[in-house]
């Protein structure tokens, strides 16, 4: 075999519309579809498994993996025949267990899979047209049971085991919902079909008797031991977003009636996928959301909590339809904390179903499970050599760059063209990327790609960076020109294909340059001189790629014809076939050992050099589609390959020969591309977070200033609590230790008496114990003498049965003998009757089947009398079930009326019920009322009693009041201060502003007076130096030409001759037209000088356009500090009013308490001892008398609070306010009551 291998460590993609296509291995290990086989991915770790299919595997149609997570069954197109395999999960890589197949069963591809619960079984459904229900017992390879199910339809199919019960099987699709139990062999449908038949495309077990159905009408039907329980219809769900832009823009929805009509079959509900969890189900009812549905003890057995829905992808040009995938399947990871969702675009995303908010949201939206992935055909790969990065293009019109070292999505964009081609530069700074339209130059960007350079290539499908990096060249059609990377001039261009060209190649040192075309010709060009330097043609094949050795001495080329072709001196020098398989694409290593090849089932085939004679290479399962383009990184470590289907293989490269590839300690560099705006974006974010930052620390600091004056005195109280707890538990605890030593005197003088008591039973026991010992000597003698004699008698009864023994088997023997003789004798009797009867039954059964043939006869004869009899009979009943069907039908209405006349009669006896149950209630509010009022009368007597310990609280206060009014007022004044000396920087802000204002009309029109002297200078000196070069020459030549006829001046026929020919010469009709052809080229160049002159003009604007917006945003932010300090001053005058006020409810307080104290002094004691009815009577007419004098005090002092508000410019916010403890001035449940 080759001794050249590679290993997938990782893949980029997922495989669409794969039943069961995502699913959980572990809490953070998440197993899917790809390329042609699965893919265990870690979330956390970001770690690759690829789980290859079978050969010429097609990819998954189904999988489904074991309850106990150890086993994988998989459904695959291989070929011509359909395989289903089982793996086992548990080894590091996974490896295949068993293949199922069955001689029963017809050759069709599962649809569904299902594992038992004690994963032993496993059930298999096959779609439409014939539909079958098969259960394997997988271990043993051998097929349980079988049964036919006839779909009414096409559509999808799903098969599930009870979670519960290994026996029961539950299938659905377009038309049935069945139920069936497996035992003995067989499979016995549970459940009878009732209603009209409906196309359901999902189920789901919510426990050991309930399945959930989904309806492609948005139904969602709940079924209890096979009979509906419960059912609801969900609508069609938009998101919220839209929801609003389509309230703005009813305006434009009869110019757009005709798309929506196109678009109303996907307006339509439809549950797509269902999945259950432990407090319910999740569901999709249309593109784009997620149900939660949670359990309710009310008659809607399930309701919805929460939407999840699709994000929109940023990067896209059309957001909302990436926001608007049709959800293919839903799984929860064990612990269910994460819901995994796919799509029908190869996209993948989860969502934390418990999040750490105390109140969980109604909408919530779904996040990439790693990063967006392609969703078509990949049309261009390439590397750099700098980073470890590759780029893509695809036909989903985007452009992405991943890391394939750290297994991430670095950039994507999307564009409004499909991209056919992609070329990464070295440095890994800049990328070319081929459209429809044109070749674009993109920047690399931090966060973005953007468009440095547009050239007019159209429809590039091919284009490269040298590897130096300064140049690329880019094929257009069968032309492939050559730019520089620095000034973008065609530099050269390449003419000589006849056929569209595929693929180029650049030498090692950008020397020499290679091509392949669908002429079937590779050629080789010498950059230096743009020539060809050799050929090599081949008509009956269409090349697809081509490969440089290092050296660039030898090529190797693929196409249409089946072989990988070696090319050297314009010849082909060696050839090896593919063997039924079409090669796509190829790639040679650095060092020229290795080469691999991708064909067009999908497969990687790895092969050494020099190139076998036979078939001896390594050949791997990846894609699902043809490989399409395929790469090497310059170190040899990794191949890279792209294909069909939408998935990208990272490969590692392994030379068994020459020992693993030594991985060469690159450094690769970590500098990236950033836009100077976005980098004054982002500063101007960090000023803006850290002046938020400090505003956040001096709110903090005075909050914790008021904490810790807070827990101050909380702390002083407690500290006065618990010492006066210690001094309580001290005297208790020499009360208890009093009490312990009285306790220890008595324990001592029990446990005294108690060891006299356990000496004497001591004693009386050892005496017992002496006594019985003595006795049990004497029994011990005795039966050893009895014991001697019974051993005696049994030896002598022993002889004696041997004896008897002996003589016994002797007479058995004869007598067995005797017997065998005789039977002997009756087996040879009994054969030859044997040989008789055999004879007479041959003869009996040649009789029986000639009597059998005529009674077929006759009976046929029967047979077919009776079936005419029936049909006519069947077309009876037919006549007679037509009838039935009708009164059915009358019936099934009779009953529905009286179903709603029972229903109306129940919600009438539910009201009745109600209003009984109302008063009911009014009873007991009546009776609460009642007591509540007697309550009352209680609590009046002791809101007297807080109020005189208030008063004295009030006092205590008053000291604190006075001095902090004090500070207060120094406050009031250094904050005038502080606020003066803002209005003066707000004016002098507002002086500059104008002074710029000023200075920029200046400007601008120094620079439009600028600007035209410099058109007018120039097309003056443009002028004047074309006549001064015009004259020169014409001087230089009328010089030589006089020179020449000076010559002649000793004749005069040839003076004249020679003096006419300078007259026709410099004297011509023909000198208006070059005048006039030196008009237009002067034309030519004054449009290019205005040109220039107008994108200058259009420079400067936009610099002034910047200015403009600068200054208008420092205007803007000195108005904003200008309304913030207003409302400062307001909230700190609002304040201040509060302070004053609660300072004169304090006064009026203590005013109170002084006349209320004079008042009880003057009461006689007596009085109030004897009678405490009418002590409670006075003690209601005083509270009333005290809120009619607080209230007249509150409406003097809002009137002096008022005054002193329009006296003072300013207030400050008191320090201390929070800190006083608020009052509970009691009032009357009179007062309460007005």
């Amino acid at each position: 075999m080759a001794g050249t291998a590679v290993l997938p460590v990782a893949v980029f993609g997922c495989r669409p519309r794969v039943a069961g296509g995502v699913c959980f291995l572990e809490e953070q290990v998440v197993l899917h579809a790809a390329g042609a086989g699965c893919l265990r991915l870690h979330l956390q770790h970001k770690w690759h498994n690829f789980i290859p299919g079978t050969e010429k595997s097609r990819g998954v149609r189904a999988l489904a993996v074991s309850p106990d997570r150890r086993f994988l069954a998989v459904s695959e197109a291989a070929g011509e025949q359909p395989v289903l395999a089982v793996y086992e999960l548990s080894a590091e890589r996974a490896r295949r267990r068993k293949v199922l197949a069955a001689e029963e069963l017809p050759v069709r591809q599962s649809v569904s899979l299902a594992f038992s619960p004690d994963s032993r079984l496993l059930a298999a459904a096959t779609g439409p047209p014939e539909g079958h229900l098969a259960c394997w017992l997988w271990e043993k390879q051998q097929l349980a049971a079988t049964v036919r199910v006839q779909p009414a339809g096409d559509g999808p199919c799903q098969v599930s085991f009870n979670p519960q019960d290994n026996s029961q099987v539950c299938i659905t699709g377009n038309g049935y919902f069945k139920l069936f139990k497996y035992s003995e062999g067989y499979l016995k449908q549970m459940n009878l079909q009732r209603g009209e038949p409906e196309n359901y495309l999902c189920h789901a077990w919510l426990s050991k008797e309930e399945v959930l159905c989904g309806t492609d009408k948005g139904k969602l039907s709940l079924f209890e031991t096979g009979e509906l329980h419960w059912e609801t219809s969900l609508e069609y769900r938009k998101p919220h977003r839209e929801l609003a832009e389509d309230t703005t823009t009813k305006e434009n929805e009869s110019g757009l009636a005709f798309e929506e009509n196109g678009l109303q079959q996907h307006s339509l509900p439809q549950i797509s996928a269902v999945a259950a969890y432990s407090k319910g189900f999740a569901c999709s009812p249309s593109p784009g959301v997620v149900l939660l549905f949670e359990k309710t003890k009310e008659k809607e057995v399930y309701k919805e909590s929460q939407e999840v829905w699709l994000p929109q992808d940023q990067f896209s040009t059309e957001p909302k339809k990436s926001g608007r995938q049709d959800i293919t399947c839903i799984c929860f990871s064990p612990s269910e904390e994460t819901m995994v969702v796919s799509t029908n675009k190869n996209q993948l995303y989860m969502f934390t179903m418990f999040s750490t908010k105390l109140v969980r949201e109604k909408i919530s939206y779904f996040a990439y499970m790693n990063f967006p992935l392609h969703s078509n055909s990949i049309t261009g790969l390439d590397m750099c050599i700098w980073k470890p990065i590759l780029a893509t293009c695809s036909l989903d019109r985007s452009v992405r760059i991943w890391n394939y070292r750290r297994n991430t999505l670095e950039l994507c964009k999307e564009y409004q063209e499909e991209a056919y081609t992609v070329s990464l530069h070295p440095t890994g700074l800049f990328c070319l990327v081929g459209f429809s339209d044109k070749l674009r130059f993109i920047n690399l960007l931090y966060e973005d790609m953007r468009v440095f350079k547009e050239l007019a290539v159209k429809k590039c499908r091919e284009c490269s960076f040298s590897n130096g990096g300064h140049l690329f060249a880019a094929v257009n059609g069968n032309v492939i020109q050559i730019y520089s990377s620095i000034t973008f001039e065609n530099v050269t261009n390449l003419k000589g294909h006849t056929g569209k060209v595929h693929a180029v190649k650049w030498s090692a040192d950008d020397t020499k340059f290679v091509s392949c075309d669908t002429h079937g010709a590779v050629c080789e060009w010498n950059l230096f001189t743009g020539k060809k330097e050799s050929e090599c043609v081949l008509k009956t094949c269409i090349y697809s790629s081509i490969s440089l050795t290092y050296d660039a001495k030898i090529i190797f080329a693929v196409g249409s014809d089946r072989t990988l072709k070696e090319i050297s001196k314009s010849s082909i020098q060696h050839e090896v076939p593919a063997h039924d398989v079409v090669y796509t694409t190829v790639a040679v290593s650095r060092s020229g050992r290795m080469i691999f090849v991708g064909t067009s089932l999908g497969t990687v085939r790895a092969m050494r050099y020099p190139l076998p004679l036979k078939k001896d290479f390594n050949e791997y399962q990846a894609h699902a589609g043809a490989v399409t383009k395929m790469t090497v990184t310059s170190d040899d470590q990794f191949l890279l390959t792209a294909s069909e289907d939408g998935c990208i293989f990272i490969w590692k490269v392994h030379d068994k020969e020459g020992g693993e590839v030594k991985e060469q300690e690159l450094e690769h560099a970590e500098e990236v591309l950033i836009m100077r705006s976005d980098i004054d974006e982002k500063n101007q974010a960090i000023q803006d977070l850290q002046v938020c930052v400090r505003d956040l620390q001096l709110e903090s600091d005075y909050e914790l200033h008021l904490k810790d004056m807070y827990c101050e005195g909380k702390i002083k109280a407690l500290e006065e609590n618990f010492t006066q707890e210690i001094e309580s538990l001290k005297t208790k605890h020499q009360i208890l230790e009093e009490e312990k030593e009285k306790w220890e005197l008595q324990q001592q003088v029990q446990l005294s008496e108690l060891m006299d008591k356990q000496a004497r039973e001591v004693q009386r026991l050892e005496s017992d114990s002496c006594k019985k010992l003595s006795m049990e000597n004497e029994k011990y003698q005795e039966l050893q003498v009895k014991s001697q004699k019974m051993e005696e008698e049994y030896e002598k009864q022993l002889h004696i049965l041997e004896e008897s023994k002996t003589k016994a088997v002797a007479e058995l023997k004869e007598h067995y003998e005797k017997k065998l003789k005789h039977k002997s004798v009756l087996l040879v009797e009994a054969k030859e009757n044997m040989r008789k009867q055999i004879e007479v039954h041959e003869e009996m059964e040649k009789q029986i089947y000639e009597e059998g043939d005529k009674e077929i006869l006759e009976l046929k004869n029967k047979y077919e009398r009776q079936l005419l009899e029936e049909q006519e009979s069947n077309t009876q009943l037919k006549g007679e079930i037509g009838v039935m069907n009708k009164r059915l039908n009358s019936l099934q209405k009779e009953l529905k009326d009286r179903n709603r006349d029972i229903e109306e009669m129940r919600v009438e006896q539910q009201k009745l019920q109600g209003i009984i149950k109302s008063l009911e209630k009014d009873i007991l509010a009546l009776k609460t009322d009642i007591k509540d009022r007697t309550e009352t009368i209680l609590e009046k007597e002791k809101h007297i009693y807080d109020l005189k310990m208030k008063n004295q609280e009030l006092q205590n206060f008053r000291f604190v009041l006075s001095s902090r009014i004090e500070e207060f007022k120094k406050q009031i004044e250094s904050r005038e201060s502080d606020i003066e000396t803002m209005k003066k920087q707000i004016s002098e802000m507002e002086e500059e502003l104008e002074q710029f204002r000023k200075e920029r009309t200046e400007l601008k029109l120094n620079i439009t007076h600028l600007q035209q002297k410099q058109r007018a200078t120039a097309r003056e000196v443009h002028r004047e130096m074309e006549q001064k070069q015009h004259m020169e020459t014409l001087i230089r030549r009328f010089k030589a030409d006089l020179h020449n006829c000076v010559s002649s001046v000793s004749d005069s026929r040839k003076m004249k001759e020679s003096i006419r020919e300078l007259y026709t010469k410099y004297v011509h009709p023909s000198d208006m037209a070059e005048a006039q052809a030196e008009d237009a080229d002067l034309r030519q160049q004054i449009k290019k000088q205005q040109e220039y002159n107008e994108r200058h003009v259009a420079v400067l604007r936009k610099k002034a356009m910047k200015d403009k917006e600068m200054q208008h945003s420092a205007y803007m932010l000195i108005m904003k500090e200008n309304v913030s300090l207003i409302k400062e001053i307001n909230d700190l005058r609002q304040e201040l009013r509060v302070a004053n006020m609660h300072v004169h409810d304090l006064q009026s307080a203590l005013r109170l308490y002084k006349k209320r104290k004079a008042v009880q002094d003057t009461a006689p004691s007596s009085e109030l001892l004897s009678s405490p009815t009418v002590l409670r009577l006075n003690a209601e007419m005083e509270a009333e008398k005290i809120i009619e004098m607080q209230q007249l005090e509150i409406q003097y002092l809002r009137g002096q609070i008022q005054e002193k508000g329009q006296a003072l410019n300013c207030q400050v916010q008191p320090l201390s306010v929070r800190n006083l403890p608020e009052l509970n001035l009691g009032k009357s449940p009179k007062t309460q009551q007005h």
